[in-house]
């Protein structure tokens, strides 16, 4: 499938976005938090669906937005644009998780990297 073909490109986009204002609001957010934080938002968003309500959510205030973010596009997207299911919005935030982890060799270097974009 190509980027052209993934009906839910948007949802990553959108995800994605909002993350990189996550960066610009606060300065001592590192690439190292976000990854964190994207990992703490998969369980957040999984407890806001029904599942893995015995797992804990990081209350790290700088995770705290990145969390709050993914988990209120969950909302908005899950089962009401293009078939969006928990499932393939986890595929989504996998799908980020992967090129902070490639361009994070600084503090903030992935921001750095996709900031050029937005």
């Amino acid at each position: 499938m190509t980027f052209a073909d993934d009906p839910n490109l948007n949802v990553r986009q959108n995800i994605e976005y909002g993350l990189v204002e996550q960066y610009r609001e606060n300065p001592k957010l590192t690439d190292a938090m976000y990854i964190f934080a994207l990992e703490q938002a998969k369980i957040a968003v999984k407890q806001q669906h029904g599942f893995v309500q015995n797992e804990k959510v990081s209350d790290a205030p700088d995770a705290q937005g990145i969390i709050a973010r993914c988990v209120q596009m969950s909302e908005e997207r899950i089962g009401k644009i293009n078939d969006l299911s928990l499932k393939k919005y986890l595929a989504s935030i996998e799908k980020i998780h992967a090129p902070v982890e490639r361009h994070a060799c600084g503090s903030r270097s992935y921001f750095e990297f996709i900031s050029r974009y937005m």
